[in-house]
């Protein structure tokens, strides 16, 4: 007798009338019950093959650490497809301090969410999550990989998770909220703005970043179009991280083990997400980020060149998405300086040098708070050579186990790993190499007179 004609073959067995019909009958069933159970398990592995997720490779890492190269040559051997995860990449103009890929780069390996808007729009973590997930189903529908990198932790948590059912005002309420701080705004009074909002029903709208205008508008907007505030609706990341705590809890372990968070992934998440952290020990890490600063200041067309630009189009710093970057909003601070009092002398360009220094390592710092406590990454050690991590990567790519172990000898630490580390962390100095004394900013000094001059044209 069939059963199933795709799985389970089975047949009723004639049993003699003897003594021994009992014994044979048992004997039978259980002979029965034991193939039809690995038949079904066939069957289940069978079906699980054939809904197995889409791969995604997401590649981060703090700022400076090598994770563009890193996505580059990965894609290149994947036959891959870059999305850029980075907040400022976005901008057209926005080049150097963003570290963009080159135009050949780009032509090697097509890059997405890259030079899709001009500085004086605003973009937001909730464009990005469809902007990124609409580039992923492109990328995965072409028969190619796609590979997620950069920096920014929220855009890549909500890309990974989800993002909040938060509901998306009407045109007629957001006609209604712009007008309601178009006056504040033009006036540049932050602080009214952000009290109308909070006696709105927002009391967090006081912790947002100082003239960070578009997310005062979308939380009015929330509060308009549903009675409540954005921290009232439910993040899928809190929900990913309560389940990991409770299987880790059922397990009576102490951290999410590697197997907890593939057992979560596997039910809660659209894609099959393989994630990579790329760190370097952090006193190497901040020499990386220094000499990074210096570069981009070097020649006539570096950061300082592009916060001009942004100046001469009537942008101020920290004014919008763009203009509160890193490096962007530094330089365009000086150069204001510079242009109100006719030039700039060397101590205060090496003092603006150590503030963009200073602040792009706070924000190193910050990411790697962020990304320590999420259980879904490998850290891997940015000081191991290209090749070796390369050869890891895509090996785990094609891995059918879904137990990725990272090696010891690939493994980067997430916290400081000896008192020594810890002494030359508290004993760190900038050690410049290009702009070391007074005559090596004359070159910069010269392009700000002849630029940024009170007799100049600008």
């Amino acid at each position: 007798m069939i059963i199933s004609s795709s799985c389970v073959r089975t047949f009723c067995p004639r049993l003699p009338s003897s003594s021994k019909k009992h014994a044979l009958w048992t004997a039978a069933l259980v002979t029965f019950t034991i193939r039809r159970r690995r038949l079904s398990t066939a069957c289940s592995v069978s079906a699980t093959k054939s809904k197995e997720k889409e791969k995604v490779i997401v590649v981060s890492g703090p700022t400076g650490a090598g994770k563009s190269r890193l996505a580059l040559e990965l894609a290149k051997r994947l036959n891959g497809e870059i999305i850029s995860a980075d907040s400022v990449q976005v901008y057209r103009g926005l080049d150097v301090g963003s570290a963009k890929p080159s135009p050949g780069d780009r032509q090697e390996v097509p890059h997405h969410l890259v030079d899709i808007l001009d500085p004086s729009e605003d973009y937001s973590v909730g464009k990005f999550y469809e902007d990124a997930r609409q580039a992923t189903r492109s990328i995965l529908d072409s028969g190619r990989v796609p590979i997620v990198t950069g920096g920014t932790g929220l855009y890549l948590r909500w890309l990974i998770y989800g993002k909040p059912d938060v509901p998306k005002a009407s045109p007629d309420i957001a006609s209604e909220v712009y007008s309601e701080l178009a006056d504040l705004q033009k006036n540049e009074d932050w602080e009214a703005a952000v009290q109308l909002v909070v006696k709105a029903g927002d009391p967090k709208a006081q912790f947002l970043a100082a003239n960070d205008w578009y997310r005062l508008r979308r939380s009015l907007e929330i509060i308009k179009s549903s009675g409540s505030p954005p921290s009232a609706f439910q993040v899928p990341y809190d929900s990913f991280r309560k389940q990991c705590d409770s299987s880790v809890v059922d397990r009576h372990d102490i951290n999410p083990s590697t197997d907890v968070v593939e057992e979560v992934k596997s039910k809660e998440l659209d894609y099959d997400f393989i994630c990579f952290f790329l760190s370097s020990k952090r006193v190497d890490l901040y020499r990386s980020i220094d000499c990074r600063c210096e570069d981009m200041l070097s020649g006539s067309d570096g950061i300082l060149s592009e916060a001009r630009w942004l100046l001469d189009s009537g942008l101020l710093p920290n004014s919008n998405s763009a203009t509160r970057a890193i490096g962007y909003r530094q330089a365009m601070e000086y150069l204001l300086m510079c242009r109100q009092q006719g030039g700039s002398s060397p101590r205060e360009f090496f003092n603006f040098l150590s503030e963009f220094q200073k602040a792009s390592r706070n924000f190193a710092k910050r990411q790697l708070t962020w990304f320590r406590n999420e259980s879904i990454y490998h850290w891997l050690d940015a000081s191991k050579p290209l090749e070796t991590v390369l050869n890891f990567i895509y090996d785990a790519y094609h891995d059918k186990s879904e137990n990725l172990v990272v090696p010891e000898s690939l493994r980067m630490k997430k916290e400081l790993s000896s008192r020594r580390e810890e002494s030359e962390l508290k004993g760190y100095r900038t050690q410049n190499r290009h702009f070391v004394r007074r005559e090596d900013c004359s070159d910069i000094l010269d392009w700000i007179r002849r630029t940024q001059g009170l007799n100049s044209e600008s």
